[in-house]
């Protein structure tokens, strides 16, 4: 195996550890922002001495063998989907998912994709919609004559006024659920588009099926931890440097190798 290419597949792995840890920082004051982690794995082996096989020596059976690695790669970089903790805005438009679940969002397209984010607001038509100006839950309509706006740890939400009327349920907001979070596509804005790594939307309600519920007046921060983000940092950094010189000593060998030649 050549040690030049171990050590320069060793390198790309840092790089894309780092380049994940800066993803993180960069958005350690996103909303509802779930950080994520690079993991790796080896790669092929080359099997000099298969374990287990017969000595041609003394007919004995080989205990280790010898196997040379040929480097690492990316297996996966996924969200941890850990919640962040909750920050109290007082916006009565403010939500939060505490537990799990994400806010269904429909796309001009008619799509339906899935957030966390629930920095919400009104359009002009008086819809509840997304930063982004996406409707929530298929389109929940306030009414211009209404004061303020409720919303019940279930989702349901009402409408209040200044004459005496009672408040005026006007439509539920939903919590999707996933079997399986981290196989969610990340959509950038804070959204999540369904795959088959992820499973069909289960559920659709708060407190059902194992759905969170939802806090009025709060937003969830982001889960991005930074002072472990800076010692990865520093050990991907280190794990680099490493690796260059096991690169340079590896140039050094193979020139000297050339020269007795």
């Amino acid at each position: 195996m050549n040690p030049l290419n171990i050590a320069a597949t060793g390198m790309s792995a840092q790089q894309t550890r780092v380049a994940t840890i800066a993803n993180n920082i960069a958005n350690m004051s996103t909303t509802a922002y779930s950080a994520r982690r690079a993991a790796f794995t080896d790669l092929l082996y080359r099997q000099e001495v298969t374990p287990g096989v017969l000595s041609s020596r003394t007919g004995t059976i080989v205990p280790g063998g010898i196997q040379l690695g040929s480097g690492a790669r990316t297996a996966s970089v996924v969200a941890e989907q850990r919640q962040g903790a909750l920050a109290n805005t007082s916006g009565q438009l403010d939500l939060a998912v505490e537990g799990r679940g994400f806010f269904d969002v429909e796309l001009p397209s008619g799509e339906r994709v899935y957030t966390r984010d629930g920095r919400f607001a009104l359009s002009p038509d008086g819809l509840i919609v997304t930063s982004e100006g996406f409707p929530v839950s298929g389109g929940i309509a306030v009414p211009e004559i209404a004061r303020s706006v409720s919303i019940s740890a279930e989702g349901q939400v009402f409408a209040v006024f200044n004459d005496g009327t009672p408040p005026q349920e006007i439509g539920v907001i939903g919590i999707t659920i996933f079997s399986n979070d981290q196989g969610l596509e990340a959509l950038g804005g804070n959204l999540f588009r369904e795959t088959e790594a992820s499973g069909p939307p289960l559920g659709g309600f708060a407190g059902v099926d194992g759905a969170g519920f939802m806090r009025q007046g709060f937003l969830e921060e982001s889960s991005v931890d930074v002072v472990n983000e800076i010692a990865d940092l520093i050990e991907a950094q280190r794990g680099y440097e490493l690796n260059s010189k096991v690169m340079t000593a590896a140039d050094e060998m193979l020139a000297a190798t050339t020269r007795i030649r």
